[in-house]
């Protein structure tokens, strides 16, 4: 679920009403104020991202006159791409359309703009590790990537190799060995340059043997083939597959999404031999029975966390539940603990149960945090302390593991790590984020709050801490695995796995890396898609959608 990032309701007439995301307080019209219309002109109306807009607003009486009365707030939207300060100037993080407008006298007035996707910074083009035979042709991955690092695509691109001799390459990327020797083959897309060398010799593989030569797999299922040549040598093998069920990646790696008989081919010059896989249906379907329920009216569900024989229920409200599910066909309410917060959305236990933890969004005193609770009797959690010192802005999602709380920082967009050894006196030990270069302080009346990074869920497992970073997409921190030398106190960064939202919703969506979990040496990564604007507290089902990866 999508963070309660402070919204104010915002009537638009008679056609319709939304919720805008801002800091600002909710407004009504003021009955003593002469403003009847608000105009709102933004300085471009097509800006790239990283740039600032600038907002200008005139606001009217029912004559047309101009009424000099300044904003009262600001606004901008969808907020992971735009956001205003209280000068009217708003600043872009991502690519798509921005609403984006002003209240004077109560009145909205709006005005959207495009803000296209930045240029590209950085071209990268896949090796190719071992040399390739005289008369083998190789496909180049190339990847095109923005100033943060996000991969952009649809973007045209030249190719040109340095020995033609050698190898030539096509407007595809398409790379064919001509004659023993190295060439050095490049990409050029948009002033950006990136290149990779290709080693091509006389083969004198007589030939080839794929393995495993017959195979059965599911679908879904990674098959991995290798390819070895008579004599022996280093040289790369180009492979196929027959069919459009299935594909073959450059290493080998064999993958189905339909069931059937596939033909594999591996190519080192004139040398051709082939193997085959025969793929069946991987029936993962399962009938699943509702045994029981427990409805309520009053406030939307948030998250669960079951342990025992009791289910711990957070709400979009300022509560959670306790239920005795120890007969699953009549769930039983225990408690109902009521705390300060509009939504408490994370909520989990220790390992062996003793000790709850939630996270809080939207307190009235504007200190969220986290809370710890003692269910030693776990039917009636007793609340033990809080932790608000370094993220009064508010957590959206809290995982615990050990006697280690990592939790994001809504204000921030960062990691932060909370060692609860002492459950009475909790303290940060570690913070952590990304640096993006279009993230940027945004001041208002209200306070201030990073825009362009938002950390929005992880899991810790084997000492390695998965971060959903939104537009950051996948990262892996070392927090005790050994691989980078981390700990809880000092997380190290292994790695990161960018995505580009905006190519694969399109405008019009708030979308981003929003869960992620890992089973064995699988990462499953799921998106959040929700509309521009939207009100989460209504009861109507809002219009989503969403990938797993």
């Amino acid at each position: 679920m999508l963070k309660a990032k402070r919204f104010v309701p915002v009537a638009i007439a008679s056609i319709f009403s939304f919720v805008l995301m801002t800091n600002a307080p909710a407004q009504q019209p003021n009955p003593t104020s002469a403003v009847a219309t608000v105009e709102v002109t933004p300085s471009l109306k097509e800006a790239e991202v990283g740039q600032q807009v600038k907002l200008t607003v005139v606001a009217k009486d029912a004559s047309g006159n101009v009424v000099k009365e300044e904003p009262s707030t600001f606004f901008a939207g969808p907020f992971d791409i735009a956001a205003a300060d209280d000068s009217g100037n708003v600043k872009l993080f991502g690519a798509g359309e921005v609403t984006a407008g002003a209240l004077v006298g109560g009145k909205p007035g709006f005005t959207t703009f495009k803000v296209k996707p930045a240029t590209i910074k950085t071209v990268e083009i896949s090796s190719i590790k071992s040399p390739i035979a005289v008369g083998t042709t190789m496909q180049l991955e190339a990847t095109t990537r923005i100033f943060s690092g996000d991969p952009r695509t649809g973007v045209t691109m030249s190719w040109t190799s340095d020995k033609p001799s050698v190898a030539t390459v096509d407007a595809g990327g398409v790379v064919t060995g001509i004659g023993p020797g190295t060439a050095t083959i490049s990409a050029t897309a948009e002033g950006a340059n990136g290149a990779t060398a290709v080693t091509v010799v006389k083969s004198n593989v007589r030939g080839l043997v794929i393995e495993p030569r017959s195979t059965t797999s599911r679908t879904g299922d990674v098959v991995h083939f290798t390819a070895k040549g008579n004599p022996s040598g280093d040289f790369t093998p180009q492979w196929s597959v027959s069919g459009s069920g299935a594909t073959i990646y450059s290493d080998g790696a064999f993958v189905a999404e339909q069931p059937g008989t596939y033909i594999i081919n591996a190519s080192a010059g004139n040398i051709t031999t082939t193997a085959s896989v025969v793929v069946t249906p991987r029936n993962a379907e399962r009938e699943l029975e509702v045994v029981g329920r427990a409805p309520f009216k009053e406030f939307q569900g948030a998250e669960e966390w079951i342990i025992g024989n009791y289910a711990y229920y957070s709400t979009v409200s300022d509560r959670f539940l306790v239920y005795d599910i120890s007969d699953p066909a009549h769930p039983k309410l225990t408690d109902t603990v009521k705390v300060d917060a509009r939504l408490v959305n994370d909520i989990s236990t220790t390992a062996d149960g003793k000790i709850l933890v939630i996270s809080r969004e939207g307190a009235s005193n504007r200190k969220n945090g986290i809370a710890f609770y003692d269910t030693s009797d776990p039917a009636h959690p007793k609340l033990i302390s809080e932790y608000t010192a370094t993220v009064t802005g508010g957590v959206h999602s809290a995982f615990v593991n050990g006697h280690y709380v990592y939790l994001t920082d809504d204000a921030t967009g960062s990691l932060r790590v909370i060692d609860f050894a002492d459950v009475k006196n909790p303290k940060e030990v570690a913070r952590w984020q990304t640096e993006n270069p279009a993230a940027s302080m945004i001041r208002t009346k209200e306070g201030e709050e990073i825009g362009g990074r938002y950390l929005h869920d992880l899991q810790v497992k084997d000492g390695l801490a998965y971060l959903a970073y939104w537009h950051d997409g996948l990262v892996i921190l070392d927090v005790g695995a050994g691989i980078k030398g981390g700990s809880p106190e000092h997380p190290q960064f292994v790695s990161q796995f960018r995505f580009n939202h905006n190519e694969l919703y399109g405008n019009g969506w708030l979308a981003g890396t929003h869960s992620v979990f890992r089973d064995r040496n699988y990462l499953f990564i799921g998106d959040e898609v929700l509309p521009a604007f939207f009100d989460i507290t209504s009861h109507k089902r809002i219009p989503v959608r969403g990938i797993c990866h």
